[in-house]
């Protein structure tokens, strides 16, 4: 809802203190410092996923390399 709000350039209607003041304040803070942005991000976008490795010698990470392959038929040849 700040989000939005934000992005209209209308201020807050929230009372200060409340949830929804905290997030203003943080919106306005992402502008100028990466963790704040690194926050919002992660509330708007989700946290990135993480990748599955393995976790040690005898539990190494597996690559999976998969093919995709385009083919184009002619419908009228039946050789195609």
């Amino acid at each position: 809802m700040e989000s939005a709000l934000a992005e209209e350039g209308k201020e807050t209607p929230a009372n200060k203190g409340s949830l929804r003041w905290i997030a203003r304040q943080l919106l306005i803070r992402a502008g100028e410092e990466t963790a704040a942005a690194r926050e919002v991000g992660d509330r708007l976008d989700g946290k990135p996923a993480q990748a599955i490795i393995g976790g040690d010698d005898n539990d190494p990470a597996v690559a999976v390399i998969q093919r995709i392959e385009r083919v184009i038929v002619d419908p009228k040849n039946r050789d195609s």
